[in-house]
């Protein structure tokens, strides 16, 4: 498990194509809130006959956004660059000049065996040109880890070499709904992702394999209106969260605050959470019932519990 809050700040990550010009407005003037990450996207929502284009408009962006923020200074979320191969990353990273500031990191679509030792190359290059740490988010979305005869085999390969970057790896990321298209599964409002067996076996595997090393985010909730919206986005989050998950992808900003109030923690579970890790460790006793004696706290059960509880109320609070 991870050991420090950065981690566990990402939260709900803001979708946005790269070529969408406006983002450098609505950072500018807050119009999205100040408790959110954004992805700026050069792979899916580009046409490949514009890529080229995009990049200029996304070097531009942040240039002008770097610049306003040296004059007025206005929340600045972790800024995401997500490409379409390695290459791109040591293109960007060579162009965005003094930019690169305010660049988190970038993430790796469909993250693979076939690609991820050039990814991590780049990365780590990127880390020899910047000034900064540069992280990378991968996105486990490829359609080689469907295969149940070589799904284990693949995602311990994947971590082993995960491992030479360990701390450069902000978050393990899941394709679910890349996962959905290649059964050709779409859930409704009223419907968790969490219910779909084949690709929450593969959420499952993931997080057994990652969960307790890093932090693994949770899939794009694809409704922001209409009916029951809001409720089923709700109840998947909780899904979420019982599943292993911290954070979401997001893809319109009005659930940007669904994400931020589902993921606060309960005044129980914090309190909780400091009596475990403030435990007198010469205590002939290592458990005992809790201040409102509802449930039994073990230190030793729960102490892994017990700091991802306090990491979690460090991003995103408690619930009064």
């Amino acid at each position: 498990m991870k050991n420090n809050v950065l981690y566990y700040s990402v939260g709900p990550l803001l979708y946005c194509p790269a070529n969408k010009a406006s983002i450098t407005d609505s950072l500018i003037n807050e119009k999205f809130g100040n408790r959110f990450s954004l992805a700026l996207c050069l792979e899916d929502t580009i046409n490949d006959a514009y890529v080229a284009k995009a990049e200029q408009i996304l070097i531009h962006s942040l240039d002008t956004i770097f610049a306003q923020h040296e004059i007025i200074p206005f929340y600045l979320p972790k800024i995401f660059i997500r490409v379409r191969n390695p290459q791109q990353i040591h293109r960007l990273i060579k162009s965005l000049g003094r930019s690169v500031e305010i660049v988190t990191g970038f993430i790796i679509p469909k993250f693979s065996l076939d690609n991820a030792s050039d990814y991590i190359n780049e990365v780590i290059r990127a880390n020899e040109l910047a000034s900064k740490n540069i992280y990378m988010m991968p996105i486990y979305e490829n359609s080689s880890i469907i295969d149940l005869r070589n799904r284990t085999d693949i995602l311990y390969s994947l971590k082993d070499s995960l491992s030479q970057v360990e701390d450069l790896v902000l978050n393990i990321r899941v394709g679910g709904n890349d996962l959905c298209h290649m059964f050709g599964f779409r859930r409704h409002s009223n419907e968790s992702i969490h219910q779909i067996r084949p690709v929450s076996d593969i959420f499952s595997d993931i997080i057994t394999v990652y969960g307790m090393d890093y932090v693994v985010s949770g899939p794009v909730w694809e409704y922001y209106a209409g009916d029951n919206w809001k409720d089923g986005m709700i109840q998947e989050i909780q899904d979420d969260k019982l599943c292993g998950f911290i954070g979401k992808t997001v893809i319109h900003p009005a659930q940007i605050p669904v994400v931020n109030c589902s993921y606060q923690v309960s005044e129980k579970d914090f309190k909780d959470a400091q009596e475990i890790l403030n435990w007198n460790k010469n205590s002939a006793s290592l458990v005992s019932g809790n201040n409102v004696r509802e449930r039994m706290n073990e230190y030793k059960t729960h102490i892994n519990w017990a700091q991802r509880i306090i990491y979690l109320a460090e991003s995103f609070g408690v619930a009064k």
